[in-house]
């Protein structure tokens, strides 16, 4: 059975400076293992959360660092100017959506992926659970993957 977790969903920065609520249920939830978020997470994966950008209240100022990803198209990365915790990121692919960094909410403990993406870059020694979608690489669009987390994900309020 799903857990049940409540909306809004809150969260901010590591100093405090950024808030956000989050008043639409995530669209998914995925851990992507390209070096590119191994980087920016200085970890073995990053993950990410594809939600309504236009539910997403951000309180406070943030900065904003642009790439071009492996497909050449932007990406701006949105982080607090004063501690450097990195919030979300806005595809440039996608305008009606953000990728919240989930680390980021105050209640983090539900939190668990539905597939694996770019696992052909993961690190050694990194264990992929067996009972969720993998990609060695960028899936051709996150249709599956949506559709696992609105089946295995929890069940928002």
């Amino acid at each position: 059975m799903n857990q049940r977790v409540a909306l809004p969903l809150a969260g901010g920065c590591q100093c405090g400076a950024i808030r956000y609520l989050l008043q639409a249920a995530p669209l998914a939830l995925y851990a992507c293992h390209c070096t590119d978020c191994q980087r920016q997470s200085s970890s073995a994966f990053g993950l990410s959360m594809p939600v309504p950008r236009d539910a997403l209240a951000v309180t406070g100022e943030t900065a904003q660092f642009v790439r071009i990803n492996a497909a050449g198209r932007s990406v701006a990365g949105h982080f607090c100017p004063a501690c450097g915790t990195r919030l979300y990121h806005a595809p440039s692919r996608n305008p009606a959506i953000v990728n919240l960094k989930p680390g980021t909410l105050d209640n983090t403990r539900w939190l668990r992926p539905v597939a694996h993406v770019w696992t052909g870059s993961a690190q050694a020694g990194t264990t992929i659970p067996p009972d969720v979608l993998r990609y060695d690489a960028q899936p051709d669009n996150f249709d599956a993957i949506y559709a696992a987390w609105t089946k295995r994900g929890p069940n928002f309020a």
